[in-house]
Protein backbone atom coordinates (compact mmCIF):
# COMPACT_ATOMS: atom_id res chain seq x y z
CA UNK A 1 0.00 0.00 0.00
CA UNK A 2 0.95 3.91 -0.92
CA UNK A 3 0.20 5.68 2.01
CA UNK A 4 1.35 8.82 0.39
CA UNK A 5 -0.82 8.62 -2.69
CA UNK A 6 -4.25 10.46 -2.30
CA UNK A 7 -7.50 10.54 -4.27
CA UNK A 8 -6.60 14.07 -5.57
CA UNK A 9 -3.35 12.36 -6.77
CA UNK A 10 -4.68 9.94 -8.85
CA UNK A 11 -7.63 12.43 -10.28
CA UNK A 12 -4.67 14.37 -11.30
CA UNK A 13 -2.80 11.59 -12.91
CA UNK A 14 -5.64 9.96 -14.40
CA UNK A 15 -7.08 13.50 -15.74
CA UNK A 16 -10.38 13.67 -14.03
CA UNK A 17 -11.87 14.76 -11.37
CA UNK A 18 -11.88 13.54 -7.61
CA UNK A 19 -15.45 13.27 -7.73
CA UNK A 20 -15.22 10.34 -10.71
CA UNK A 21 -12.38 8.72 -8.51
CA UNK A 22 -14.30 8.31 -5.54
CA UNK A 23 -17.36 6.85 -7.54
CA UNK A 24 -14.94 4.49 -9.17
CA UNK A 25 -13.50 3.61 -5.98
CA UNK A 26 -17.43 3.03 -4.75
CA UNK A 27 -18.27 0.87 -7.63
CA UNK A 28 -20.58 3.49 -9.34
CA UNK A 29 -19.56 2.85 -12.80
CA UNK A 30 -22.76 3.45 -14.58
CA UNK A 31 -22.11 7.28 -15.26
CA UNK A 32 -18.50 6.76 -16.35
CA UNK A 33 -16.99 6.11 -19.60
CA UNK A 34 -15.00 2.80 -20.33
CA UNK A 35 -12.15 5.07 -21.31
CA UNK A 36 -11.91 6.98 -17.83
CA UNK A 37 -12.47 3.65 -15.81
CA UNK A 38 -9.46 1.93 -17.97
CA UNK A 39 -7.64 5.25 -16.82
CA UNK A 40 -8.38 5.05 -13.58
CA UNK A 41 -7.56 1.23 -12.98
CA UNK A 42 -4.08 2.10 -14.79
CA UNK A 43 -3.44 4.64 -12.38
CA UNK A 44 -3.99 2.97 -9.31
CA UNK A 45 -1.98 -0.39 -10.22
CA UNK A 46 0.73 1.74 -11.05
CA UNK A 47 0.94 3.54 -7.94
CA UNK A 48 -0.47 0.95 -5.72
CA UNK A 49 -2.81 3.07 -4.23
CA UNK A 50 -5.32 1.55 -1.62
CA UNK A 51 -8.39 3.45 -0.62
CA UNK A 52 -8.73 4.06 3.44
CA UNK A 53 -11.82 2.35 4.23
CA UNK A 54 -12.35 4.01 7.31
CA UNK A 55 -12.05 7.59 5.63
CA UNK A 56 -14.51 6.44 2.89
CA UNK A 57 -16.99 5.53 5.08
CA UNK A 58 -17.21 8.94 6.81
CA UNK A 59 -17.19 10.79 4.06
CA UNK A 60 -20.12 8.49 2.59
CA UNK A 61 -24.13 7.82 3.16
CA UNK A 62 -22.84 3.97 2.00
CA UNK A 63 -20.27 2.20 4.44
CA UNK A 64 -20.57 -1.41 1.38
CA UNK A 65 -20.47 -3.20 4.43
CA UNK A 66 -23.02 -5.83 5.39
CA UNK A 67 -23.30 -7.38 8.87
CA UNK A 68 -23.99 -11.60 8.58
CA UNK A 69 -25.24 -12.53 12.35
CA UNK A 70 -24.87 -16.73 11.83
CA UNK A 71 -26.09 -19.02 14.66
CA UNK A 72 -23.19 -22.14 14.61
CA UNK A 73 -20.70 -21.04 11.87
CA UNK A 74 -19.26 -24.61 12.62
CA UNK A 75 -22.02 -26.32 11.23
CA UNK A 76 -22.12 -27.36 7.11
CA UNK A 77 -25.40 -25.43 7.13
CA UNK A 78 -23.49 -22.27 8.25
CA UNK A 79 -20.93 -22.76 6.05
CA UNK A 80 -23.05 -22.95 2.83
CA UNK A 81 -25.48 -19.95 3.53
CA UNK A 82 -22.31 -17.88 4.25
CA UNK A 83 -20.85 -19.37 0.57
CA UNK A 84 -24.22 -18.34 -1.38
CA UNK A 85 -24.02 -14.66 0.54
CA UNK A 86 -20.32 -14.74 -0.81
CA UNK A 87 -21.11 -15.92 -4.20
CA UNK A 88 -23.79 -13.54 -5.03
CA UNK A 89 -21.94 -10.44 -3.71
CA UNK A 90 -18.89 -11.74 -5.74
CA UNK A 91 -19.53 -8.76 -7.98
CA UNK A 92 -20.80 -6.11 -6.17
CA UNK A 93 -18.76 -3.29 -3.82
CA UNK A 94 -20.01 -4.76 -0.69
CA UNK A 95 -17.90 -6.94 1.80
CA UNK A 96 -19.33 -9.13 5.14
CA UNK A 97 -18.79 -8.94 8.32
CA UNK A 98 -19.43 -12.43 9.68
CA UNK A 99 -20.14 -13.39 13.25
CA UNK A 100 -21.17 -15.86 15.40
CA UNK A 101 -23.97 -16.24 18.16
CA UNK A 102 -23.97 -20.16 18.89
CA UNK A 103 -28.12 -19.61 20.48
CA UNK A 104 -27.28 -17.28 22.77
CA UNK A 105 -29.33 -14.23 22.88
CA UNK A 106 -27.02 -11.60 24.75
CA UNK A 107 -24.36 -12.24 22.41
CA UNK A 108 -26.63 -11.82 19.63
CA UNK A 109 -28.07 -8.64 21.03
CA UNK A 110 -23.82 -7.45 21.75
CA UNK A 111 -22.74 -7.99 17.56
CA UNK A 112 -25.98 -6.36 16.33
CA UNK A 113 -25.08 -3.10 18.38
CA UNK A 114 -20.86 -3.69 17.92
CA UNK A 115 -21.92 -3.98 14.17
CA UNK A 116 -24.70 -0.98 14.11
CA UNK A 117 -21.90 0.89 15.83
CA UNK A 118 -19.53 -0.15 12.92
CA UNK A 119 -21.84 1.09 10.25
CA UNK A 120 -23.24 -1.49 8.47
CA UNK A 121 -25.93 -0.89 5.57
CA UNK A 122 -27.29 -3.88 6.72
CA UNK A 123 -27.92 -7.30 8.21
CA UNK A 124 -28.80 -10.64 7.28
CA UNK A 125 -29.29 -12.84 10.40
CA UNK A 126 -30.04 -16.02 11.56
CA UNK A 127 -32.06 -15.23 14.96
CA UNK A 128 -32.59 -16.96 18.50
CA UNK A 129 -36.36 -15.94 19.23
CA UNK A 130 -35.25 -13.93 22.05
CA UNK A 131 -34.18 -11.14 18.80
CA UNK A 132 -36.87 -8.95 18.46
CA UNK A 133 -36.71 -6.72 21.48
CA UNK A 134 -33.25 -6.26 20.31
CA UNK A 135 -34.20 -5.95 16.99
CA UNK A 136 -36.68 -2.99 17.82
CA UNK A 137 -34.58 -1.14 20.27
CA UNK A 138 -32.39 -0.11 17.24
CA UNK A 139 -32.88 2.11 14.63
CA UNK A 140 -34.80 -0.35 12.01
CA UNK A 141 -31.65 -0.65 9.27
CA UNK A 142 -32.50 -3.18 6.40
CA UNK A 143 -32.66 -6.74 7.59
CA UNK A 144 -33.22 -9.90 6.02
CA UNK A 145 -34.09 -13.32 8.22
CA UNK A 146 -32.14 -16.02 7.39
CA UNK A 147 -33.14 -19.88 8.22
CA UNK A 148 -35.17 -18.14 11.21
CA UNK A 149 -37.92 -15.95 11.61
CA UNK A 150 -39.45 -13.69 13.89
CA UNK A 151 -42.60 -12.29 13.00
CA UNK A 152 -44.27 -12.53 9.30
CA UNK A 153 -46.05 -8.77 9.29
CA UNK A 154 -43.30 -6.43 8.46
CA UNK A 155 -40.08 -8.88 8.20
CA UNK A 156 -38.25 -9.85 5.45
CA UNK A 157 -36.81 -13.41 5.30
CA UNK A 158 -35.28 -16.23 3.74
CA UNK A 159 -36.46 -20.11 5.07
CA UNK A 160 -36.40 -23.72 3.98
CA UNK A 161 -40.13 -25.69 3.84
CA UNK A 162 -39.02 -27.15 7.27
CA UNK A 163 -42.54 -28.12 8.59
CA UNK A 164 -43.45 -29.36 5.07
CA UNK A 165 -40.21 -31.49 4.01
CA UNK A 166 -40.28 -33.23 7.91
CA UNK A 167 -44.27 -34.16 7.71
CA UNK A 168 -42.97 -35.64 3.85
CA UNK A 169 -40.42 -37.50 5.21
CA UNK A 170 -42.05 -39.07 8.03
CA UNK A 171 -44.88 -39.86 5.80
CA UNK A 172 -42.53 -41.90 3.29
CA UNK A 173 -41.11 -43.60 5.97
CA UNK A 174 -44.58 -44.79 7.58
CA UNK A 175 -45.56 -45.49 4.22
CA UNK A 176 -42.09 -48.13 3.73
CA UNK A 177 -43.07 -49.58 6.83
CA UNK A 178 -41.30 -48.23 10.10
CA UNK A 179 -43.66 -49.04 12.72
CA UNK A 180 -42.04 -46.92 15.92
CA UNK A 181 -40.47 -43.74 15.61
CA UNK A 182 -37.71 -41.53 17.81
CA UNK A 183 -37.11 -38.05 17.51
CA UNK A 184 -33.91 -36.75 18.91
CA UNK A 185 -33.67 -32.92 19.23
CA UNK A 186 -32.10 -29.75 20.54
CA UNK A 187 -34.09 -27.42 22.15
CA UNK A 188 -37.05 -26.17 19.55
CA UNK A 189 -37.91 -23.42 21.66
CA UNK A 190 -34.78 -21.72 20.73
CA UNK A 191 -35.54 -21.24 17.01
CA UNK A 192 -38.19 -21.41 14.51
CA UNK A 193 -36.53 -23.76 12.50
CA UNK A 194 -36.44 -26.28 15.06
CA UNK A 195 -40.03 -25.44 16.09
CA UNK A 196 -41.16 -26.01 12.65
CA UNK A 197 -38.99 -29.39 12.15
CA UNK A 198 -40.34 -30.51 15.48
CA UNK A 199 -44.33 -29.61 14.59
CA UNK A 200 -43.75 -31.21 11.60
CA UNK A 201 -42.69 -34.78 13.11
CA UNK A 202 -45.38 -34.52 15.72
CA UNK A 203 -48.01 -33.78 13.33
CA UNK A 204 -46.97 -36.77 11.12
CA UNK A 205 -47.45 -39.18 14.03
CA UNK A 206 -50.63 -37.69 14.99
CA UNK A 207 -51.91 -37.59 11.58
CA UNK A 208 -51.03 -41.25 11.36
CA UNK A 209 -51.60 -42.55 14.88
CA UNK A 210 -48.24 -43.80 14.67
CA UNK A 211 -46.34 -44.62 18.50
CA UNK A 212 -43.41 -41.91 18.92
CA UNK A 213 -41.12 -40.83 21.51
CA UNK A 214 -38.65 -37.65 21.61
CA UNK A 215 -35.73 -36.79 23.26
CA UNK A 216 -34.41 -33.04 23.83
CA UNK A 217 -30.76 -32.75 24.34
CA UNK A 218 -28.41 -29.49 24.37
CA UNK A 219 -25.27 -28.57 22.43
CA UNK A 220 -23.01 -31.03 25.19
CA UNK A 221 -24.87 -34.06 24.48
CA UNK A 222 -22.65 -37.03 24.19
CA UNK A 223 -22.97 -40.46 22.06
CA UNK A 224 -22.95 -42.01 25.22
CA UNK A 225 -25.70 -40.67 26.30
CA UNK A 226 -27.85 -40.87 23.17
CA UNK A 227 -26.57 -44.76 23.33
CA UNK A 228 -28.14 -45.03 26.85
CA UNK A 229 -31.54 -43.18 25.29
CA UNK A 230 -31.78 -45.83 22.80
CA UNK A 231 -31.32 -48.76 25.28
CA UNK A 232 -34.16 -47.66 26.93
CA UNK A 233 -36.65 -46.60 23.79
CA UNK A 234 -35.63 -49.16 21.01
CA UNK A 235 -37.84 -52.34 20.38
CA UNK A 236 -36.37 -54.69 18.59
CA UNK A 237 -39.61 -56.21 18.10
CA UNK A 238 -40.61 -53.22 16.21
CA UNK A 239 -39.12 -51.58 12.83
CA UNK A 240 -38.00 -48.02 14.73
CA UNK A 241 -37.48 -44.79 12.83
CA UNK A 242 -34.94 -41.85 14.26
CA UNK A 243 -35.03 -38.64 13.19
CA UNK A 244 -32.57 -36.55 14.37
CA UNK A 245 -33.41 -32.75 12.92
CA UNK A 246 -30.72 -30.59 13.53
CA UNK A 247 -27.21 -30.92 11.13
CA UNK A 248 -24.68 -30.80 14.35
CA UNK A 249 -26.46 -33.46 15.94
CA UNK A 250 -27.12 -36.41 13.31
CA UNK A 251 -22.62 -37.37 13.44
CA UNK A 252 -23.67 -38.25 17.19
CA UNK A 253 -26.30 -40.09 16.99
CA UNK A 254 -24.27 -42.14 14.49
CA UNK A 255 -21.40 -42.79 16.64
CA UNK A 256 -24.01 -43.59 19.49
CA UNK A 257 -25.72 -46.38 17.13
CA UNK A 258 -22.40 -48.34 16.96
CA UNK A 259 -23.81 -51.41 18.73
CA UNK A 260 -26.79 -51.26 15.99
CA UNK A 261 -25.57 -50.63 12.85
CA UNK A 262 -26.22 -54.37 11.87
CA UNK A 263 -29.72 -53.28 12.04
CA UNK A 264 -29.42 -51.28 10.09
CA UNK A 265 -31.91 -50.29 7.96
CA UNK A 266 -34.36 -53.39 8.26
CA UNK A 267 -34.50 -52.86 12.01
CA UNK A 268 -33.88 -49.28 12.79
CA UNK A 269 -33.79 -46.51 10.09
CA UNK A 270 -32.01 -43.00 10.80
CA UNK A 271 -33.05 -39.81 8.99
CA UNK A 272 -30.96 -36.71 9.58
CA UNK A 273 -30.97 -33.00 8.51
CA UNK A 274 -28.22 -31.71 6.06
CA UNK A 275 -24.57 -33.12 6.36
CA UNK A 276 -24.85 -34.61 2.59
CA UNK A 277 -21.34 -35.01 1.78
CA UNK A 278 -20.69 -36.58 5.10
CA UNK A 279 -24.33 -38.98 5.01
CA UNK A 280 -23.56 -40.09 1.54
CA UNK A 281 -19.77 -41.61 2.57
CA UNK A 282 -20.69 -43.42 6.25
CA UNK A 283 -21.47 -47.14 6.46
CA UNK A 284 -24.63 -47.38 5.96
CA UNK A 285 -25.36 -44.08 4.32
CA UNK A 286 -27.77 -41.75 5.44
CA UNK A 287 -30.94 -40.75 4.38
CA UNK A 288 -31.32 -36.95 5.09
CA UNK A 289 -33.50 -33.86 4.29
CA UNK A 290 -31.47 -31.42 2.69
CA UNK A 291 -31.61 -27.70 2.30
CA UNK A 292 -30.85 -25.70 -0.52
CA UNK A 293 -28.48 -23.65 1.81
CA UNK A 294 -26.53 -21.65 -0.98
CA UNK A 295 -29.80 -20.44 -2.55
CA UNK A 296 -30.98 -19.49 0.85
CA UNK A 297 -28.19 -17.20 1.45
CA UNK A 298 -27.91 -16.19 -2.17
CA UNK A 299 -31.74 -15.08 -1.79
CA UNK A 300 -31.18 -13.39 1.77
CA UNK A 301 -28.51 -11.32 -0.28
CA UNK A 302 -30.46 -10.42 -3.02
CA UNK A 303 -33.41 -9.48 -0.90
CA UNK A 304 -30.91 -7.10 1.68
CA UNK A 305 -29.29 -5.26 -1.04
CA UNK A 306 -32.77 -4.87 -3.04
CA UNK A 307 -34.16 -2.57 0.00
CA UNK A 308 -30.94 -1.36 0.33
CA UNK A 309 -30.59 0.37 -3.04
CA UNK A 310 -34.33 0.39 -2.81
CA UNK A 311 -34.51 -1.44 -6.68
CA UNK A 312 -38.36 -3.15 -5.57
CA UNK A 313 -37.18 -6.49 -7.41
CA UNK A 314 -36.70 -9.28 -5.03
CA UNK A 315 -39.85 -11.06 -2.81
CA UNK A 316 -39.40 -10.10 0.49
CA UNK A 317 -40.19 -13.08 1.78
CA UNK A 318 -38.94 -16.71 0.06
CA UNK A 319 -39.27 -20.20 0.91
CA UNK A 320 -37.09 -22.76 -0.86
CA UNK A 321 -37.66 -26.37 -1.06
CA UNK A 322 -36.17 -29.12 0.96
CA UNK A 323 -35.11 -32.64 -0.65
CA UNK A 324 -35.18 -35.78 0.33
CA UNK A 325 -32.10 -37.86 -0.04
CA UNK A 326 -32.62 -41.21 -0.06
CA UNK A 327 -29.90 -43.60 1.55
CA UNK A 328 -29.10 -47.03 2.85
CA UNK A 329 -30.52 -46.10 6.63
CA UNK A 330 -33.95 -46.26 5.50
CA UNK A 331 -34.03 -48.69 2.72
CA UNK A 332 -36.18 -51.18 3.73
CA UNK A 333 -36.22 -55.43 2.25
Amino acid sequence: MNENVTIKDIANLANTSKTTVSAYLSGQYKKMSAETKSRIEKVIAETHYEPNIAARMLNSKSSHLIGVIIADITNEFSNQLIKGIDAQMKDDNYKMILANHNYDSKKEADLFDEMNKMGVDGFIIQPTQKFLKTRDKYNKKPTVFIDSQIRIDSDKWVKSNNYEAVLDAMEEMIKSGYEEFLMITADPSVLSTRMERSKGFYDAMEIHDMPYDDYIVDEKITSDEISEFLSKNIHLDKKTLIFAPNCWLLPILYRSMQNYRSLIPNNIGIVGFDNREWADFAYPTVTTIVQPSQDEGKAAYRILIDEIENRGIEAPNQILKCTLNLNESTNLK
